[in-house]
């Protein structure tokens, strides 16, 4: 007879809503293939950031949590720490819970980097970044990076960094060849919604990638396909920033 462990390491993940989230049953099957019968994850849906101290005080055992919208920005002034790159960012997708102190991260940096990289082959130019939510700051931090120009799209431009959906004609377009979807459009269940762009302007030269990986293809990527661009969806970034918060939470280099 297997005897429980009698110490749980509880992580989960916190946003709102959660009905889309991957986490769950990807960190439950790792727990599971590693033999970790001593870890469990959760979700936690907080409709409002201000119960996230509540959390915390009633599950004393978290070791560590992601987040996701609508509060990878709002939670940051909750944290004890913030990471130096996840400060630079602007966002916190990743929390380490160790002695009672909490500090941020960011992975979405890292897995957005590391699954688009072998993808770029230094052709694209310039870029839009659709949406200006807590995933556009990850993304842009990339692209300053590696040096390439880009806007921000958002329905309610401010700055000079920031275009309307309005301005994007479809003769437009070509000076865009890198368009990356940070918004949730196009997300199960809402699977037909799609950001408003002018996808008869795009041609075999654009490559969009769509941080939203359920469904498979999203609207966004089936209308970008064909036009004749290159797609990819969120699911390999998705791999990536959640080991790496494994890795984080557990102090691994």
């Amino acid at each position: 007879m297997t005897q429980a462990p009698t110490h749980i390491n509880r992580y989960g993940l916190i946003g709102y809503p959660l009905v889309h989230s991957f986490s769950k049953g990807y960190f439950q099957g790792k727990f599971a293939e590693w033999g970790r019968g001593d870890c469990v994850y959760e979700n936690f849906s907080l409709s409002d950031i201000q119960d996230f101290p509540a959390l915390l005080d009633a599950h004393r055992d978290l070791c560590g949590l992601n987040v996701t919208i609508p509060h990878k920005e709002t939670v940051m002034p909750m944290l004890n720490a913030i990471d130096p790159v996840a400060a630079e960012v602007g966002a916190v997708n990743c929390i380490r819970i160790a002695d009672g102190i909490t500090t941020g991260f960011n992975t979405d940096v890292f897995g957005f980097e590391m699954s688009i990289k072998p993808f770029l082959e230094n052709q694209y130019e310039r870029a839009l970044i659709l949406g200006t939510g807590g995933a556009s700051k990850a993304v842009a931090y990339v692209l300053r990076k590696w040096g390439i120009p880009f806007h921000f799209v958002s329905r309610t431009p401010q700055g000079d960094q920031e275009l309307g959906y309005d301005v994007l004609k479809p003769e437009v377009m070509h000076h865009f060849p890198l368009i990356i979807n940070t918004t949730p459009l196009g997300t199960y269940p809402d699977i037909d919604a799609c950001p408003y762009l002018p996808y008869e302007g795009l041609t075999e030269k654009h490559f969009l990638y769509d941080l939203i990986y359920n469904p498979e293809e999203t609207t966004f990527l089936r209308l970008g396909r064909l036009s004749g661009a290159k797609t990819m969806n969120g699911y390999a970034m998705l791999i990536k920033q959640a080991e790496r918060s494994w890795e984080i939470w557990n102090e691994i280099k």
